[in-house]
């Protein structure tokens, strides 16, 4: 019989992963980290706290709630670091892997007493499956799902099963599993709900309960992706299946992985670091109009001419713009309800226009690109294109650029700054770790506390 597509998938995950993938997993872990400390000084991290409270106790690291159940605590973190949109994000299959496969993975390996690589090959060959899986869902499945939550599923079921040292048909019935818990609607975003935040932390659970079900012998269908009626058939027009395992033997898209510099959605962050070069280029002088051109998805989700809200303000182009060309930078603060109010940003945001670029549009996803335009009252003309924002692997965050955004984030959580030295050094040993329980008491040591001034 022909082997599916989980089957062939699976091949490629059990794969040997090298030092220099295990070393760049680390970045990924302190940036998921500073990010869920954030997301939990929130409101909608004191709501996801508040029910995780209730969960059963454990022995994993339940950020804020204290030691859970692995189930509550994958579902706890992985609800807390996407919530000021500074979490890392891979372009073509448009899915923030960190999320959902980190605390899928670090949850079962508190369980079980994983050793620091055990931890490490787990999340890489779980961002290769999450990621794998978006690619081939395209742009046809982002129009409706939410990817991260959707195609997440499938890399916290294989980074769970990695760690559990399932073998390879128990990995196949765990992605089987994970399938039949994908899920994550977009009328989320179009409401001021919190359910993108239950969307990522289901997709975490369910990732561990799926391989925890595959390590009973509890069987998911093999050809749960490209079968008549599986997820791609449901879920994905317009998609090829088989793009799953395309270039088997390719660099792990781990590696292709960008990392977020700003508090914003990144289909603002284009426009963003368009508008910083502009704000350097001008010298404050008096602009007559701005104007936007862009792919289709990021007029889509961030055409919001006047935000109300810090999270609807980090959904907007007119708003990221506004920031970067006045202030020339774009920071949490710039974010908050007094900037949202701010009668220069408010002037700047009226002089914005949007428009979709057909050529961008074409190359979304592989390039996420934006031009800015201005003209100045005296009648002169500025522009700036941006192909890959910062952060983007052709323009990447230097290694003391993540940890200064690990430490802002961790500060704002008014983590001691011992606590978040030892962190930061703690992860970065985990290669050579033969033993989590430093780390582990680390983590579990974070007691969460931030300025309303960062509220969402």
């Amino acid at each position: 019989m022909t082997e599916s597509l989980t089957e062939r998938l699976v091949e490629i995950l059990a794969r040997a992963i090298d030092e220099e993938a295990r070393v760049r997993v680390c970045l990924h872990i302190v940036d998921w980290l500073g990010c869920a400390v954030l997301g939990a000084t929130s409101q909608t991290g004191s709501a996801l706290l508040a029910y995780g409270r209730a969960a059963p106790d454990g022995p994993c690291f339940s950020l804020g709630v204290g030691r859970k159940s692995a189930e509550a605590a994958a579902f706890v973190n992985g609800g807390l670091g996407n919530i000021f949109e500074m979490d890392d994000l891979h372009r073509t299959s448009i899915v923030h892997p960190g999320d959902v496969v980190i605390p899928a993975a670090l949850a079962v390996a508190e369980r079980v007493g994983a050793t620091g690589p055990v931890l490490l090959d787990a999340i890489v060959r779980g961002y290769e499956a999450a990621i794998r899986v978006g690619e081939a869902a395209g742009t046809g499945h982002y129009t409706h799902w939410y990817n991260t939550a959707t195609c997440g599923v499938f890399g916290a079921a294989a980074a769970a099963a990695s760690v559990l040292g399932l073998g390879r048909p128990q990995i196949v019935d765990a992605l089987g599993q994970a399938g039949m818990q994908s899920a994550g609607l977009w009328q989320c975003r179009l409401e001021p709900t919190y359910s993108k935040q239950l969307a990522t932390a289901r997709a975490a659970q369910s990732g561990v309960i799926a391989a925890d079900l595959a390590a009973i012998g509890f069987p998911g269908a093999k050809a749960i992706l490209e079968g008549a009626l599986g997820f791609f058939a449901a879920t994905c027009p317009g998609s090829d299946p088989q793009d799953v395992v395309h270039d088997p033997d390719g660099p792990w898209r781990l590696f292709d992985t960008s990392f977020k510099p700003w508090p914003a959605c990144r289909h603002a962050h284009p426009v963003i670091e368009a508008g910083l070069a502009l704000h350097r280029r001008g010298g404050g002088k008096p602009i007559e109009r701005i104007e936007i051109a862009t792919y289709r998805d990021a007029v889509r989700f961030c055409d919001t001419q006047e935000p109300t809200t810090p999270h609807e303000a980090r959904f907007s182009l007119q708003h990221c713009v506004a920031v970067a060309l006045a202030k020339g930078r774009a920071v949490l603060a710039d974010f908050a309800p007094s900037a949202i109010a701010d009668e220069t940003l408010t002037a700047l945001r009226r002089r914005v226009l949007v428009h979709i670029n057909t050529e961008m549009t074409a190359a979304f996803p592989r390039c996420y690109g934006a031009l800015v335009s201005i003209v100045y009252t005296d009648g002169s003309l500025e522009e700036c294109r941006v192909k890959t924002a910062k952060g983007d692997p052709e323009n990447p965050m230097a290694e003391a650029e993540i940890e200064a955004k690990f430490h802002t984030s961790m500060s704002v959580g008014r983590l001691a700054a011992r606590t978040i030295e030892a962190l930061w050094k703690q992860t970065r040993k985990l290669p050579e770790s033969k033993t989590m329980a430093s780390f582990s008491a680390t983590l579990n040591g974070i007691v969460i506390g931030g300025p309303e001034t960062c509220d969402q």
